[in-house]
């Protein structure tokens, strides 16, 4: 094994964790105890010294990710009007389809992104989207590009898989047994999947220049980020904004609002944003690897950690530690405000009954 990872009293460089023994452990493989520890303990110093990590010997398939790239590339060249044919509000309760720039917003103002949402594909006698549970249900696929249903649903599905395996890990990192998050809260965990283009940013002048996405942390335990090329990427590391370039062949890894709470803030959900100032599009594509939509989420037991709250600081001044419910509460919180006219059309009207 290969050890990436270098220490940074400056925080200004995330760190790379080569997680092949992980993989070949779950996998049954033969990766050996201490190297699995090796593995947790960066794991650990990552996650307390940024809440990023760059990740490699993952074992996602290559041409996979680049058939993925290709088709999405395909779709997003299309006219607006092909793209709202798979729109949004044609996915209901399910929070399913494309949305065009300027309809997501971060804080109140418009990114400057569009995209596709995608989750776990359930179909319509599931016990789940009979019950008309939120984020939940079939997805929406455009009909004109072949393959492109079959890769999306194979890339989640390789993802899934990936994402079993980092939560072991992390587990591990915290001095927990491995099945800890499995046993608890994702064993069904609930899948969210999203692809978006940020377009070449019009303004010459950075100050000027609005952001692809804004600042903002994720909502549950673990994001899995493929980038393309371009980059874009900024994280706010204890000495500042700090660039996370694409590396060829890795994942960026961070943690979410929900590992915040069950750590105590031992580990922190990090802050990050976009901006494409590269003259050209730019593709990305974030996994979510969220606790199930009807679980409590609860803090953990961790010796001689006590809860350390930054509300004050956060970006949007809410305490994830305040907050009692489930993950889905939790969840709909938030994404009634980034799609506010689709909540008043979907989620509202079914609450009012």
């Amino acid at each position: 094994m290969t050890i990436l990872q270098v220490v940074d009293k400056d925080f200004s460089h995330i760190p790379v964790i080569d997680i092949s023994p992980l993989v070949s452990k779950i996998g049954n493989s033969g990766s050996t105890a201490q190297d699995c520890y090796v593995v947790a303990t960066q794991i650990e110093q990552a996650c307390q010294d940024y809440g990023f990590f760059y990740i490699v010997g993952h074992g996602v398939d290559e041409q996979l990710q680049e058939q993925l790239e290709h088709l999405s590339q395909q779709f997003f060249a299309q006219d607006v009007e092909t793209k709202l044919q798979i729109r949004m509000a044609l996915g209901g309760r399910a929070w399913r389809g494309y949305f065009p720039v300027g309809n997501e917003l971060t804080s109140g103002r418009p990114d400057l992104k569009e995209g596709i949402y995608f989750g776990a594909e359930l179909e319509e006698e599931h016990l789940l989207v009979k019950a008309g549970l939120p984020m939940h249900g079939r997805n929406l696929f455009p009909s004109n590009i072949p393959q492109f249903r079959e890769t999306v649903l194979e890339y989640i599905e390789s993802m899934t898989k990936l994402g079993h395996t980092l939560m072991a890990g992390i587990a591990l990192s915290l001095g927990l047994e491995e099945s800890y998050f499995a046993d608890r809260y994702t064993k069904d965990p609930l899948i969210l999947f999203r692809i978006f283009n940020y377009p070449a940013n019009p303004s010459t002048s950075q100050t000027e220049s609005r952001w692809g996405v804004g600042e903002h942390t994720d909502y549950g335990v673990l994001t899995i980020l493929k980038q393309d090329r371009v980059g874009g990427l900024q994280v706010k590391s204890k000495s500042g904004w700090i660039d996370a370039p694409p590396i060829p062949g890795s994942f960026v890894c961070n943690i979410g609002d929900m590992l915040d709470r069950m750590t105590k803030g031992l580990y922190r959900s990090t802050p990050h944003r976009v901006q494409n100032l590269s003259g050209s599009n730019r593709l990305s594509f974030p996994f979510f690897f969220d606790p199930n939509f009807n679980v409590e989420v609860k803090p953990i037991e961790l010796n001689e950690v006590v809860v350390n709250d930054d509300k004050s600081d956060r970006w949007d001044k809410a305490s994830v530690h305040e907050f009692r419910g489930t993950y889905g509460e939790y969840l709909l919180s938030k994404v009634s405000k980034v799609f506010p006219e689709l909540d008043q059309t979907v989620l509202k009207p079914r609450f009012s009954r």
